[in-house]
């Protein structure tokens, strides 16, 4: 099961609008963190991590959260 606080974040990334990680959130949400639906959501976010994580958007933090908390769930 999933931490509140990771299941907060996706639901950031899920309403952001941005098509990389906005899919692959969703599917995780709806799935209720499924493990089956964490490597999708890694790699989106680890993209998006690559991409934008440093930009200084509210996101860029929330990156390298996600990617604690998904790769310790």
């Amino acid at each position: 099961m999933a931490s509140k606080e990771l299941v907060k974040i996706v639901e950031k990334f899920a309403e952001s609008g941005w098509d990389l990680i906005v899919a692959p959130s969703k599917k995780w949400l709806a799935a209720n963190g499924s493990a089956e639906m964490v490597d999708e959501l890694l790699k989106a976010v680890e993209q998006a991590g690559k991409e934008c994580g440093s930009c200084g958007c509210k996101f860029d933090p929330l990156y390298k959260r996600a990617l604690e908390l998904l790769r310790t769930a």
